[in-house]
């Protein structure tokens, strides 16, 4: 985590397309958060290695390195692709690799973007895992249909689209260090990957 003074943002960009329509957003989002005493730290997946998870073997790869840049958050926004009406298999692994020692007590923040409609499931999806992990869910969540003809040149296409994803940059820094209410129901029933 950082010091008082500071507050720092990792965004979680999970999709491997080069492309990536989710990881422009979370840069959009991550500008608005960043600014004065605010660091971020974008961690894009396709520069790590993380094999599918095995619970038998969890420091395979760069799993130690994700989950050391993650504890130093105070906020993490989490940036996904609606797959198959959920979020990607690719950030489902990099959650897998994390646990309470990562997530607990954080403020986390959703951001999903579909090729269609608004990816609501996706985000739904992510929120009950971050209930699971006992963070604290930023109630605004920020979502990008139609995709493929949301940016041009890397820009947003609609200004209200885009307000709702920097606002969602924004709320990760307001809310960074709220104080969650004691652990939910199902952060104590969660007890990680085991068979």
């Amino acid at each position: 985590m950082s010091t008082d003074q500071t507050t720092h943002v990792v965004g979680i960009a999970g999709s491997l397309r080069e492309e990536s329509t989710s990881r422009i957003a979370l840069e959009h989002a991550l500008d608005e958060a960043g600014g004065a005493d605010v660091t971020t730290d974008l961690i894009d997946l396709r520069n790590l290695d993380l094999p599918l998870f095995d619970a038998d073997d969890e420091d395979v790869g760069d799993a130690a390195e994700l989950r050391e840049r993650i504890r130093r958050a105070d906020s993490i926004i989490l940036a996904t692709p609606m797959y198959h009406g959920s979020y990607s298999s690719v950030l489902k692994t990099a959650i897998d690799y994390c646990g309470f020692d990562e997530f607990e007590n954080k403020t986390v923040g959703l951001l999903a973007v579909a090729g269609g409609s608004f990816p609501i499931t996706a985000l739904e999806h992510l929120r009950t895992v971050c209930r699971a992990l006992d963070a604290w869910v930023i109630p605004h969540q920020a979502a990008v249909p139609r995709s493929g003809s949301a940016f041009e040149d890397g820009e947003f296409v609609d200004e209200s689209t885009e307000r709702r994803v920097r606002t969602l940059g924004q709320r990760a820094v307001e809310y960074a260090n709220i104080k969650p209410d004691p652990m939910s129901f199902e952060g104590e029933e969660n007890v990680g990957a085991v068979d």
